[in-house]
Order: C-alpha cells, then sequence, then structure tokens
C-alpha cells in the first residue's frame, strides 16, 4: 500500500484538488504555515502565499473568477530526489474554456516539500504567458509589463 504521506502520494492529491477546482482540498494539502511560491507571475501579481489559510482564499478567488476547466494533467516528468521530502514534476495542464468551449495546455513545473504529509514549501513555475493569453488577459499583462518599467 502506498504511503499516504509520501511527497509522491501528496502530489496525486494535488494534481486532484487542481481538476476539482476544489481550494478546500488544496489548502488542506499545506503545513499551517506552508509557502506557495509563483516565481514567474508578473507584476501587481503576488509572487507568494504563506499560509494555509492565504492559499485557501487565492485559489478560491482565482477559481470562482476563471472560465478554465480542467480536465487531464498530463504528467511529462516526475523526479524523485535524494531528500525524500522533495519532488519536482513537470507537468501539462490541459482543459477547456467554460465560456467558449476553446481548448487549453498550459505547461508548467511544479517543486514541492513535503514533511509528515503536508506542503511545506512549492515553487509553481507556470507558463503566465500562455496562461494571460488564454484568458484573454495579454494585454492587461502587457500594461502591468509596462508600466512596471517606467
Amino acid at each position: 500500500m502506498p504511503d499516504s504521506t509520501s511527497a509522491r502520494s501528496v502530489l496525486a492529491r494535488y494534481r486532484q484538488a487542481i481538476l476539482d477546482k476544489s481550494a478546500d482540498d488544496l489548502a488542506g494539502l499545506y503545513a499551517e504555515d506552508g509557502v506557495h511560491e509563483l516565481p514567474f507571475l508578473f507584476p501587481g501579481m503576488p509572487t507568494a502565499y504563506h499560509g494555509r489559510e492565504e492559499v485557501r482564499a487565492a485559489y478560491r478567488a482565482a477559481w470562482s473568477a476563471s472560465p478554465a476547466k480542467p480536465l487531464e494533467i498530463r504528467e511529462v516528468a516526475t523526479h524523485e530526489s535524494t531528500d525524500p521530502e522533495v519532488i519536482v514534476a513537470e507537468q501539462l495542464v490541459r482543459g477547456e474554456l467554460t465560456t467558449t468551449g476553446r481548448p487549453f495546455s498550459f505547461p508548467g513545473l511544479l517543486v514541492l516539500r513535503v514533511r509528515d504529509g503536508l506542503i511545506v514549501h512549492a515553487r509553481d513555475y507556470m507558463d503566465g504567458l500562455t496562461v494571460a493569453h488564454t484568458m484573454g488577459r495579454l494585454p492587461a499583462v502587457a500594461a502591468a509589463l509596462g508600466a512596471a518599467g517606467s
């Protein structure tokens, strides 16, 4: 029987929470003081969420406002490190926009540090430009980048 506290098991539950767009299930995977970093996001966007409740609130708000319906998370590659707490997952989230039926595909890399069955640190390297383009937010991102360079 697989160890439900292992990094690989937590990664599987993380992916299911994404597919279900369940902020509660996702937040429940984090330690009370866990950190979720988004290093590749744009100026004006949060680059980290600190604590389980901030993760819950951020994902609840994002998912309730998003027409993206994830249908599948394809595992491109998953690497367990020499540190049993760390797992690295290259993945592709595929789905459709509920407003148009248009398909999308978001590549990303996720690095999880799991201790005692809970995420203590996540680094989520998503392709923000592809997400912004798919959601029709590229002009807003370009404006934010222009303002940040001023």
